[in-house]
Formats: structure tokens, sequence, C-alpha cells
């Protein structure tokens, strides 16, 4: 049996600060509604700190993720596709619907422009989870 719930994969190059933030927002606001991956084409060691810090200050821990490199399993397996400046490395497959978030780079960011990233990627991400499931609302009508 598959599984009901719509499956989002959010990729950028090192999985290491905007796809790990998308993943923890969407993980966070959708409860469990929506099934949440993230990887990268060319993953870091780690998941930027900068990045971890913003989240907590949100109330999100993302240190327990570990950046992952992109499969087409993955790929094939997600509904949405969410590229953030990986460019042509992501596998496209036909029926897998995609969507290019133009966001900046969080990598080397002092911590303020990091949070604003941040801010930027938890607005998409209501939107997203809004069209995916109309009934966990996030976002104001």
């Amino acid at each position: 049996m598959t599984d009901p719930r719509p499956s989002v994969l959010f990729v950028c190059v090192h999985n290491a600060g905007r796809s790990q933030m998308a993943a923890g927002y969407l993980t966070h606001y959708a409860g469990g509604a929506v099934e949440v991956r993230s990887a990268g084409s060319e993953p870091a060691d780690r998941i930027n700190p900068i990045a971890v810090q913003v989240m907590a200050e949100e109330g999100i821990d993302i240190t327990g993720q570990t950046p992952k490199i992109i499969t087409t399993e993955a790929v094939r397996a997600s509904d949405v596709v969410i590229t953030m400046g990986c460019g042509d490395t992501c596998p496209f497959y036909p029926g897998t619907r995609y969507e290019d978030w133009t966001l900046d780079d969080p990598a080397g960011q002092p911590v303020e422009a990091v949070r604003a990233i941040r801010d930027d990627i938890k607005r998409r991400v209501r939107f997203l989870l809004d069209e995916l499931v109309p009934s966990r609302r996030t976002t104001a009508s």
C-alpha cells in the first residue's frame, strides 16, 4: 500500500542550509500530514551551524539531520521537488511537480542574512503546505 500523504523533496547543493531549513519548517507545520525529504547534489559534511542556530530561534531543532546525496529514488518518490540553486543536477521525471526557489546560499553569511533567508523559506513553506494540505492552513486567507 502506498502512502496517501503528499511528499516533498527539498534540494540544494550542500543540503546543509536552505533545504534543511525548509524540511524543518515543513515537518514542523505539517504535523505528519506530508512526507518530507531533503538532499543535495554535493552534500556537505555537516549542517551549517548558523542554520541550526536560526532554526532553534524558531523552536525547530534540525541538529539530528545530516546532509544526504540526492537519489533517483528520492526524486521518483516525491510529488513535489523544490530546488534551491542546484541547477541542472536534479533528475527530472515527467509527472513530478518541480519548483525552483531562488534563495541566497546561507554558507558564509552572517546570522542576520541567514535569518532573512530563513524567514523567506518559512513564508514559502507555509504557502506550499496550504496548497498541499488545505485543511492545515498556516497563512492568512
